[in-house]
């Protein structure tokens, strides 16, 4: 199901992508009582269909407990870091180890995505823990990647999830999204806004920070350790591949409009408290210069959806931007069954068909690899967990330092 090269092929990224499920009129998690931010809920579906998801829901529920229950819970508590200047307030959570005995609520749990448990306001674990910041991508949220943020905080990570503005679930602005080159800086007030208060989620060890950035998250990962975009490269490239999701995109935000924003678009936007960086399935990289990826100065694992994809040939984003690397610093996996939604949560029992009937299509998303061999999404979850934690134990967070 793995193949790892310098060349790659096969790399999937879809259009749809870009039209999360949370766009979709249901009680999705960013709605859930235990995120903390409340929508009203207008779920149009069917009486009967609700009740077999809602039964599939429970019988998963109660599975998961019953897997989690001989682990040791993590802490998870959300926060809000506000910005007096340039009016853009980051919603933030994040997952910590804790060695508290209370009882785990399930986190980020709605009625199409499984959520993962937790211990809200927990006390945070004694000692210094590396720290992971979470990206997602285009109109997605922080409960994206839950699955790999539990994950990595039962293994001992302090893990940060951030909304974007402007380009998340609730928050569409057009001068937040066009404001790209604030995601990078989004991550940086996250590192700041974790690491200025080990009191609530633990002591940060600052030499061992680390991103991991899904679709336009991974082109925010690769911005924030030295990669520079070059808005008339990137222009360029989409007159010769309009084709391509991250050209539509990125035509939808609109981020070099003026000169000023080109300039801003294309500075430096580096943070050097980042040792590593993750990329899962990212978008845009090719607006990025041969020459800034050529020096980047931390170790990069970039990990490709393996599913065919119209919207983004193999060999025009993850695998073109593995072979612009540091060869001694970097690796290129690619997940055969995995797609572009891989990443996402695991999807509940119905929720596809679910999908189906609000918006034609739409059940995309619950969609991963088919055919002989393909897996479910968890075990590719599995995979990819296990992926990112032996790079960066290996690469940065040496067993012996923690």
């Amino acid at each position: 199901m793995m193949k790892v090269v310098r060349d790659g092929s096969n790399v999937g990224f879809n259009v749809r992508a870009y039209r999360q499920p949370h766009e979709l009129r249901l009680r999705t998690k960013m709605d859930a009582p235990d995120s903390g931010f409340r929508l009203p809920c207008t779920c149009p579906f069917k009486e009967e269909t609700t009740l077999k998801i809602a039964f599939s829901a429970l019988l998963l529920t109660c599975l998961t407990t019953i897997a989690l229950a001989g682990e040791n819970p993590v802490g998870f508590r959300s926060s809000t870091l506000a910005d007096a200047h340039n009016d853009r307030t980051l919603e933030m959570v994040v997952w910590y180890p804790s060695a508290t005995t209370a009882a785990t609520q399930l986190i980020g749990d709605d009625v199409v995505f499984v959520g993962a448990s937790a211990v809200r306001d927990a006390p945070p674990a004694a000692g210094k823990h590396p720290l992971l910041v979470l990206s997602h991508g285009y109109r997605g949220n922080w409960s994206n990647q839950i699955w790999l943020a539990s994950a990595l905080a039962h293994r001992g990570y302090i893990v940060a999830a951030i909304n974007h503005p402007g380009s998340t679930t609730h928050d569409r602005s057009p001068k937040a999204a066009a404001q790209l080159w604030q995601r990078p800086v989004d991550v940086s007030r996250a590192i700041d806004g974790v690491t200025a208060q080990p009191e609530k989620f633990g002591l940060v060890a600052n030499d061992r920070i680390a991103v991991v950035g899904h679709s336009l998250g991974g082109w925010t990962a690769l911005e924030i350790v030295g990669a520079r975009f070059d808005p008339d490269r990137f222009a360029h490239d989409c007159k010769t591949h309009p084709q391509l999701a991250s050209c539509s995109v990125y035509g939808k935000m609109n981020p070099a409009s003026t000169s000023e924003a080109k300039t801003a678009l294309a500075a430096d936007l580096r943070d050097e408290r980042v040792t590593a960086v993750v990329t899962l399935d990212l978008g845009l990289s090719r607006g990025m210069t041969d020459e800034s990826l050529a020096a980047l100065p931390v170790p990069t694992l970039v990990i490709a959806a393996g599913v065919p994809s119209h919207d983004l040939p193999a060999e025009l984003e993850s695998a073109n931007l593995a072979k612009r690397l540091p060869p001694a610093s970097s690796r290129y996996v690619e997940i055969s069954d995995a797609s572009h939604f891989s990443f996402l949560s695991v999807c509940k029992p119905g929720a596809e068909a679910m999908l189906e009937e609000e918006v034609p299509g739409d059940g995309i998303i619950c969609r991963d690899g088919d055919g002989n061999g393909a897996r479910p999404r968890d075990l590719i979850q599995q995979q990819v967990t296990s992926l990112i934690a032996e790079f960066l134990q290996s690469s940065i967070y040496k067993e012996n330092s923690l």
